[in-house]
């Protein structure tokens, strides 16, 4: 039987792991921490009994994968359940827009000068998304399967979104799109801008923004637990800092940013990819504050209470001018803030009332200040009595997400800046994007195509890409 490494036990080590042992291969996971998941792990971050996911929290892209399909987490425990509203975006005076499942609801609710703009947009993606997903959940660089919902996709996907949020005349579509845009941490203003937003607006649609009952740990628990039924093994507590400390495997597959990844492969490593791992460009960062707060937050704009997700961050300008700066490397007084309640989807998370809530906002990277107040500000401009309602919290600085994850280098949570550039070639330009330049050795980490998200495609691809080595050996 051959055997494989992987090493770094997040979402895409855990899927490489999983389809190489499905493929008849034996498969050791090694983690450096105590706990595995990586950017799927929850816990009691602020109060005793509230359930907080210490990063990823919402999955619009994992439910329906060829990992997904593969390899059936539901009979393993794992359970999606939805909030009401996907995702929101209050503005001042109690304002806002919302997006729902229904195309049709969302539309309508935009008011007539817009509603038959997000139809033309937003229907036929959705109902094409099945194929549009399986498109670009791989390497861009490829012949297509469904060219034609593609094109379709790739014309607004190629838009600057501060462009593309134009189609709408009012305020609040605006708004709308540039929140699910700034997902992608670029300038609004950039070429493929807009590709993310696309994406994540129309999985809203088509599949929902679903958490996982139970908390994102339940994701990895379930992979472990499948693992395991095919004579799998996970270690934690191991570091790997040079390839030769595990031995000869017939594949090694890490689960780490490039650079990790030069570093562990050192001189074995082609100098053309070396180069190609040090120049890897990371992205801003995120700082995080969690909250307990009683009651929920207080929401002037009503269906944002009823959100999992609510981007906060004022309007289409304000959002651009924000993540302009950002990128700049310069700390906004109002920055672009993510705000999770996964309580709303999954009520069994929140205790006596009090919910888990989950903010991020976008700041540069390796930024050292101190954020927590900023966001509890920027929150209470669009929920006044927010404040008064903080029972606790728990903020985590941009070097402290970095020592939580490694792969999330300077508190890049997206593991890669989202530049054009590496949206279409990411780790490297390359045939095989995955292969490290040596038999036998990939990287499957989200560096790697498809990019971010707790899907495990980048790993469950550079496995596939690995199982067909073995194959021609």
């Amino acid at each position: 039987m051959p055997s494989a490494i992987i090493v770094g036990s997040g979402p895409n080590g855990l899927a490489a792991a999983l389809t190489l042992a499905a493929g008849g291969v034996d498969v050791t996971v090694l983690e450096a921490s105590d706990s595995i998941g990586g950017g799927t792990r929850s816990g009691e971050l602020t109060l005793p009994g509230l359930l907080h996911d210490h990063c990823s929290g919402f999955h619009p892209l994992a439910v329906d994968t060829g990992f997904s399909r593969q390899f059936g987490l539901e009979n393993h425990g794992l359970r999606w359940t939805l909030p009401d509203v996907q995702y929101s975006h209050p503005l001042d005076g109690g304002r806002g827009a919302s997006v729902w499942r229904s195309v049709d609801r969302t539309a309508g609710e935009l008011g007539d000068d817009d509603a038959e703009s997000y139809r033309r947009m937003f229907g036929p993606l959705t109902r094409r998304f099945p194929q549009i997903v399986d498109e670009f959940l791989q390497p861009l660089v490829h012949v297509p399967s469904h060219p034609v919902p593609l094109a379709r996709f790739g014309l607004y996907a190629a838009l600057p979104a501060a462009l593309l949020a134009r189609r709408w005349e009012s305020e609040e579509a605006r708004a709308l799109f540039a929140g699910v845009a700034a997902h992608s941490f670029r300038p609004l203003g950039s070429v493929m801008s807009s590709a993310i937003g696309v994406a994540l607006g129309t999985a809203a649609h088509r599949y929902g923004w679903p958490v996982a009952a139970g908390g994102s740990s339940t994701i990895t628990t379930a992979m472990a637990a499948r693992l395991a039924e095919f004579g799998g093994r996970i270690e934690t507590g191991v570091s790997v800092r040079d390839h030769r400390e595990v031995g000869r495997p017939d594949l090694l597959m890490l689960n780490t940013s490039p650079s990790a990844a030069a570093d562990i492969l050192g001189g074995d490593l082609p100098p053309r990819v070396g180069r190609a791992y040090r120049r890897f460009r990371h992205g801003p960062a995120a700082f995080q504050v969690a909250f307990a707060v009683e009651g929920g937050i207080p929401w002037a704009h009503e269906p944002s209470r009823r959100a999992g997700t609510v981007h906060v961050g004022g309007t289409l300008p304000e959002i651009a001018d924000a993540e302009r700066r950002v990128v700049r490397g310069e700390m906004p007084e109002r920055p672009f803030i993510l705000v999770g309640q996964q309580s709303v989807a999954d009520p069994d998370r929140a205790k006596d009332d009090v919910h888990p809530v989950d903010a991020y906002a976008h700041v540069p990277a390796g930024w050292t200040g101190d954020a927590t107040r900023t966001i509890i500000d920027q929150v209470e401009r669009f929920a006044p009595g927010f404040r008064d309602r903080i029972r606790s919290t728990r903020s985590l600085s941009t070097q402290q997400i970095e020592q939580y994850d490694p792969n999330f280098v300077g508190g890049d949570i997206v593991t890669g800046a989202n530049t054009p550039f590496q949206l279409v070639f990411r780790p490297r330009v390359a045939l095989n994007p995955y292969s490290a330049g040596i038999p036998g050795v990939y990287l499957c980490s989200a560096a790697a195509p498809p990019g971010a998200g707790a899907h495990g495609m980048a790993g469950w691809n550079a496995a596939r890409s690995a199982l067909a080595y073995l194959g021609s050996r």
